[in-house]
């Protein structure tokens, strides 16, 4: 899952990117309205987590910017208030849920994966494919009854496969769903996570490369 937190208190923003990166999330950091808006035309994220008083672009327009767009990424919006008011006008804007400060980090990330599984078509809480089975909430993957330790990155991308049920996932795709902007294009990095997840999953191979596409399970 790629989000974007736009937070301008920049030890909340940081703390919070952290926390969702060990949770297996490709995260992107950003500490005003403006940049927020630039990142959003670069990159596809699945949610936004939007402070909504930011700097030079106030979190409500960029949150209204993003339904003009027609994007289908969520909008976690944040804000120090707590009054039913300022809620309810979030929502009316178009945020798709809703976080006053201060906030337990848990409900934080179960908002986070309640809203990206509302990006993509309906799929169950539980993954299971040719023999694996992962949670995404518990972070847990099985094959065939046995627990299998897995990496961030690893779990990462092996979710994004799974939720690909069977379709050819290129490692561009992969790439954007499970590592930051900062990461290099260019890189190895698909190929050597790839190589690993598949040694640590066992035999015989679930995920299979396509030769010039990607890989697909």
């Amino acid at each position: 899952m790629r989000v974007l937190v736009v937070e301008d208190e920049q030890l909340l923003a940081d703390a919070v990117a952290t926390g969702l990166r060990r949770e297996a999330m490709a995260v992107d950091v950003v500490y005003d309205g403006a940049a927020a808006e630039e990142r959003i035309d670069v990159n596809d994220y699945d949610v936004v987590v939007l402070d909504r008083d930011l700097p030079l672009v106030h979190g409500d327009d960029v949150c209204r910017n993003i339904v003009e767009l027609g994007l289908p990424t969520r909008v976690l919006m944040l804000t120090a208030s707590g009054d039913v008011s300022d809620r309810v006008e979030g929502l009316e804007i178009g945020a798709d849920d809703y976080l006053p400060k201060p906030f337990a980090f848990s409900e934080l990330v179960a908002r986070v994966r309640a809203l990206g599984r509302r990006t993509t078509s309906p799929l169950p809480p539980v993954l299971e494919r040719a023999g694996i089975r992962l949670d995404p909430n518990r972070r847990e993957v099985f094959r065939n009854d046995a627990e299998i330790q897995l990496a961030p990155k690893e779990f990462a991308v092996l979710e994004v496969l799974m939720r690909g049920e069977g379709t050819v996932v290129s490692a561009e795709q992969l790439l954007e769903k499970a590592w930051d902007e900062n990461t290099d294009p260019f890189t190895n990095v698909v190929r050597v996570t790839v190589m690993t997840l598949r040694r640590k999953l066992g035999e015989p191979p679930v995920i299979l490369t396509v030769p010039g596409a990607g890989y697909r399970i």
